[in-house]
């Protein structure tokens, strides 16, 4: 996905932080576009979100209603708080960079506004602290690229990447997996990878037997399985983000809210009912790395 792109361009010069240099505080914004405090939305009784759009299982709208694990987590949050949970299904940007800023810290340049929490933003150190109008907290899951396939397919070994110089494998276009097949080995794997516009219909190719596997986040290639589909996390030589955490965003301004949303999460993961939201999804809740 988008935001993936903006870890890949974070990595340190030398040590964390070492070459940071302050970024642009947002001039002439008023208290409605960077946001409002704790104390605000408490008193008002209610919390906005940003999710992303078109994301199952995270984030999506079925029947007019948004839905997902990401906005089970949301309303996790939100009772924690004591106020309502309100959504705002957004699409992804050119990377992550971009979803901050239209999404928590600044707003879009044509309509649309800034909200008080940011679910599904994949969390790393280094990126971290290049971005100080963010304070990324609250991680709750962590996703990890993992491999789908026909039972009957591979009865006795499971496929690996190697496979798919003659194998076929299903990915969505333009992802960090369909990145990933087509580089690997100086592009050998290249002539067995089938492009679909999102990892559910790479699924759906996969079911009814257009592929012989599929690769992508283990979340969304449970989402789409079917029955006589294993799935399975195999090693992945020279990939460089196969697993990463993911958490929340809120502005730098509002630590309070911060620490109050992070409190809500840990007593979620400690209690068992953020795990439970996976499970009613029927995913495998993969504990953060905090």
């Amino acid at each position: 996905m988008a935001a993936l792109a903006g870890l890949a361009l974070a990595s340190p010069a030398f040590a964390r932080c070492e070459d940071w240099v302050p970024q642009p505080k947002p001039q002439n914004a008023s208290r409605d576009i960077v946001g409002q405090d704790l104390d605000q939305i408490v008193e008002r009784g209610f919390i906005d979100f940003a999710a992303y759009e078109d994301f199952a299982p995270w984030s999506y709208e079925d029947k007019g209603k948004p839905v997902g694990v990401d906005i089970e987590i949301g309303r996790l949050i939100a009772q924690d708080l004591g106020v309502e949970a309100r959504f705002h299904l957004v699409p992804a940007g050119e990377n992550l960079d971009a979803d901050l800023r239209n999404n928590v810290w600044k707003g879009p340049v044509i309509g649309g506004r800034v909200s008080n929490v940011m679910l599904h933003v994949p969390y790393d150190s280094d990126y971290a602290c290049r971005v100080d109008q963010v304070v990324f907290t609250g991680q709750y899951a962590a996703e990890q690229i993992a491999i789908a396939y026909r039972e009957e397919a591979y009865p006795e070994d499971k496929p690996v990447p190697a496979y798919f110089r003659v194998d076929t494998v299903a990915v969505e276009n333009d992802s960090i997996s369909d990145f990933y097949l087509t580089s690997f080995a100086g592009g050998q794997l290249a002539q067995g990878v089938r492009r679909y516009p999102s990892y559910a219909a790479a699924m759906g190719a996969l079911a009814a037997g257009e592929t012989m596997a599929a690769m992508g986040p283990l979340a969304q290639l449970e989402a789409g399985a079917a029955p006589g589909i294993g799935i399975h996390q195999p090693p992945l030589a020279g990939f460089a983000v196969s697993r990463w955490t993911v958490g929340v965003a809120v502005h730098m301004r509002y630590r309070a809210l911060g620490y109050a949303v992070d409190d809500a999460i840990r007593a979620g993961l400690e209690d068992g009912r953020i795990a439970a939201i996976f499970a009613a999804h029927g995913l495998t809740h993969l504990p953060p790395e905090r």
